[in-house]
């Protein structure tokens, strides 16, 4: 434990309002773990909804809203729970969420019906809000030159959680069925608040107000810093194309396009992992030249993406080439683009850092949650150039608003 939580010197008490624990780098690194499995939770569902709707029998389109209700449940945890971040010691409120989360993911692997599954999801999305506490948490302990770099390692360890997700749920879940991922990610949960209870350091809240004015802060820093609302709105247009793409993925590999099974949705989520070698180069830039021309950058990388994606429609070795390459670039926009918000927020107000993140996360989410609905019906609708389209519209949306604000 002594190695994760290194010592620091004692602050001159003229100089330095209080101390607070170093954060080492292996304790860094064990941050980005926990980042990484909790939130798998949100994802792997994405790759097993086509067995999920054998399993259940009901349609790939219905079984395909159980992602959409996970990340609806994260963006109430999120709105909900992450601001107890500023208010509670962060061991014990870490701790706490993800048993709860153990037993959410129990029930959603014995779930007998649709709606029990759906129900169970919200729960898991509800209490899976771990990475949006202990990111701030480390934004806070990390010294303000290293502020993006390590804002990117954790973001890191979020992307290997989210892009293993779709591996080891496809993978286990065509050898063993629907509700093998769930029974084993409540194991790796469980481990995890072990861990997290043996070798977060005690740290001490920053305020003490009451809950209901911390779920205010929320609507207040959303009206008071213009900041924050920039960073909310690329990342609710780009996550929401994210989202779409992701859903529709799984649906469309598994189609009649393709005729694939699950392990290829994990297969191509695979590929994505190059974007875990991207976040900590993003943070790196951030810190050099400022989150806007990071922003930049990601944008034009979306719609970039999604000209690539376009190549899925065409089936065969080259149509797999190109969903390959068009979600890692998307991956590597969404992400890279999301160190540079969050570090553009968390510069504002060190004692808020939870509440601001609760604002952007929330927003994120929801934008999330629509895109997956959105990606659902596109696919429905007008088959996977419609989901294109939707990821361009949303990427384009996001690229105005940075070109317009450049120019002001």
């Amino acid at each position: 434990m002594s190695a994760l939580v290194a010592p620091v010197p004692a602050p001159d008490p003229d100089s330095a309002p209080a101390l607070k624990p170093a954060l080492s780098r292996p304790l860094t690194l064990l941050l980005s773990l926990a980042c990484g499995v909790a939130v798998a939770n949100i994802y792997f569902p994405q790759a097993i909804s086509p067995l999920i709707a054998t399993g259940l029998n009901t349609s790939k389109s219905s079984a395909a809203l159980v992602t959409t209700c996970s990340q609806f449940g994260y963006a109430a945890g999120i709105f909900l729970l992450v601001p107890l971040g500023d208010r509670l010691r962060h061991r014990r409120l870490v701790t706490t969420l993800l048993l709860l989360t153990a037993v959410a993911l129990v029930l959603a692997g014995t779930a007998a019906t649709l709606p029990v599954l759906a129900v169970a999801s919200t729960l898991i999305g509800l209490t899976t809000v771990v990475p949006q506490i202990l990111i701030p948490m480390a934004a806070g302990l990390a010294e303000p030159e290293r502020r993006g770099e390590v804002t990117g390692t954790l973001l890191s360890g979020l992307i290997g959680g989210i892009l293993l997700a779709r591996t080891f749920s496809g993978t286990l879940g065509q050898w063993l069925g629907w509700r093998a991922p769930y029974l084993l990610a409540a194991a790796a949960v469980l481990a995890l608040a072990m861990a997290m209870a043996a070798f977060l350091p005690t740290t001490t809240p920053s305020t003490a107000e009451r809950y209901p004015k911390l779920l205010a802060a929320a609507v207040r820093l959303m009206r008071t810093e213009p900041l924050l609302r920039r960073s909310c709105q690329y990342q609710v247009l780009v996550f929401a194309a994210f989202s779409a793409a992701w859903t529709a993925l799984a649906l469309h590999v598994t189609g009649p396009e393709y005729r694939l099974g699950t392990p290829a949705v994990g297969v191509l989520a695979l590929v994505g992992a190059g974007s875990m070698l991207a976040t900590p180069r993003a943070g790196r830039a951030t810190d050099r030249w400022g989150p806007d021309a990071v922003n930049l950058r990601c944008l034009l990388g979306v719609l970039a993406a999604a000209a690539v994606l376009l190549l899925g429609a065409l089936g065969g070795v080259l149509g797999l080439a190109g969903l390959a390459v068009g979600m890692l670039a998307l991956d590597v926009a969404m992400q890279s683009g999301q160190v540079a918000n969050q570090a553009r927020i968390f510069a504002l107000r060190p004692r808020e850092r939870a509440r601001l993140n609760t604002a952007y996360m929330t927003c994120a989410f929801l934008g999330g949650s629509a895109g997956s609905w959105l990606g659902v019906r596109a696919y429905s609708s007008f088959g996977w150039q419609g989901v294109c389209g939707i990821v361009a519209v949303l990427g384009g949306l996001a690229l105005a608003l940075c070109l317009a604000r450049r120019r002001g």
